[in-house]
């Protein structure tokens, strides 16, 4: 028989606790400090080299531009800045990127210690960026590619529940980003993680998964839990592709965290 790996702190802190008070026990890790088990301390390279990518087609910051019936006093209505919600956002690294990308990013978290902490962060990387928040099209390009900053804005809430919408100014999103939040989830949870995608995201809205960790046994105990073909079953209905979601792109990231390098996949599905 293969020796069982030794349980990480992560493992422990969840076991022994019923799924319902998953969310408690994450809101605790950060309160004693513990947050640096999962914290990357950098936004994504994969998420990043994935907006420059496509950024004058899939994850183009902007609507439409605005036909001359939609301008109001020289205003162009229309021209509005597409919003991104990036659940169990941390310190909201990612947030912030997608904010100096040009989009209106949406942090959420069920810590009210992450919220703040996100927020003291975000407060000081807007007005001086750090160079890791973009990638080498941004960089090789900076007088053609400035769609100016869009706001970062963070609140504290259950993923699961609609209060948190309450006190935003969108109902649902053009994009949503999900790194280490489903693989955070009890693997009972999955079915409602996809529905709860398919409510928040608008018709042909985009969501980006970085699917990670995909190298883990799915047998073996989390958080983080193996996704490995996770994604495909509960968004597109796997081979019957009957599900709620559309995938329109597969990649594997040339850059990404040390962590998942080799094995690391990003995948886009759009709403149906």
């Amino acid at each position: 028989m293969t020796p069982q790996p030794p349980k990480g702190r992560l493992i422990s802190q969840f076991e022994n606790r019923p799924t319902p008070s998953h969310g408690e026990a994450w809101s605790d890790l950060w309160n004693s400090g513990e947050s640096d088990l999962w914290d990357r301390g950098i936004p994504s390279p994969a998420l990043i080299d994935l907006v420059e990518a496509y950024k004058e087609t899939l994850f183009y910051p902007f609507h439409a531009a605005a036909t001359s019936s939609q301008r109001k006093g020289g205003e162009e209505v229309g021209r509005r800045r597409k919003n991104v919600l990036v659940p169990g956002c941390g310190r909201g690294y990612d947030v912030i990127t997608l904010a100096l990308h040009g989009f209106d990013a949406y942090g959420l978290e069920i810590s009210e210690t992450a919220v703040s902490e996100a927020g003291e962060f975000a407060e000081k990387e807007l007005t001086s960026p750090q160079e890791c928040n973009f990638g080498k099209a941004w960089k090789e390009n900076p007088g053609v590619f400035q769609p100016g900053k869009g706001k970062a804005q963070f609140v504290e809430g259950d993923f699961f529940d609609a209060a948190w919408l309450e006190g935003l100014d969108v109902e649902q999103f053009d994009i949503i980003y999900d790194y280490t939040f489903l693989c955070a989830l009890h693997p009972s949870q999955r079915g409602r993680w996809a529905e709860r995608m398919a409510v928040l995201l608008k018709p042909d809205g985009l969501l980006i998964c970085l699917e990670f960790p995909m190298y883990k046994d799915p047998g073996l105990p989390g958080p983080p839990w193996g996704v490995n073909g996770v994604h495909w079953e509960i968004l597109a209905g796997g081979d019957e592709g009957v599900g709620k979601f559309t995938r329109r792109l597969y990649v594997q990231p040339e850059r990404t965290y040390e962590v998942g390098k080799g094995s690391d996949m990003i995948s886009v599905y759009e709403r149906k």
